[in-house]
């Protein structure tokens, strides 16, 4: 039995070590290529930043002017609200107390509107323009988007803070 293993495994072998024992010439060669020794070129100097669109720019001060009147309105409501919320403090759920609370924060979450309409179409318009560039359509204006996008998101977060913070202090049914 042995002798019939030692046969079968031998010309195995025989064939995994002759594999091995040749050196193959075809392959390249690991030592640095003459590319790879020359010294660096200089990179290009970075693009130099486009002027804004007007139209775009036009754009962009009247959606942050919307958010802006929405965080007033916001402001005005939240003060309204948060009386409500105060003075229903205790109160049982659907008491008149409870339900004009409830009525102010739905209130509250319409006044918020024109802050989360404005982010929308800034993030519409971030996109629309991020296209209209990589179609070769547009050039710049995406820096100055963003920058009013995040100042408006940052807004309409906090907004959402103090509306979760108002309805946390209700009780729920």
């Amino acid at each position: 039995m042995l002798s019939m293993i030692t046969r079968r495994l031998l010309p195995s072998l025989a064939l995994l070590l002759s594999g091995c024992a040749g050196a193959h010439t075809d392959y390249p060669s690991l030592a640095k290529r003459p590319i790879e020794s020359a010294p660096m070129a200089e990179a290009p100097p970075p693009p130099s930043p486009v002027a804004s669109d007007p139209a775009l720019r036009t754009e962009i001060d009247r959606l942050s002017a919307q958010a802006q009147a929405g965080a007033a309105t916001f402001d005005k409501a939240y003060e309204v609200a948060d009386k409500a919320v105060r003075a229903a403090d205790g109160s049982a759920v659907s008491s008149d107390a409870w339900v004009a609370a409830q009525t102010s924060i739905s209130a509250l979450e319409s006044a918020r509107n024109d802050s989360v309409s404005a982010l929308a179409s800034l993030d519409t318009l971030y996109v629309e323009r991020s296209n209209a560039i990589a179609d070769g359509k547009a050039s710049g204006g995406i820096d100055d988007i963003d920058a009013v996008r995040a100042s408006v998101l940052a807004l309409v977060d906090g907004q959402n803070d103090r509306l979760d913070a108002l309805k946390a202090r209700l009780p729920q049914p």
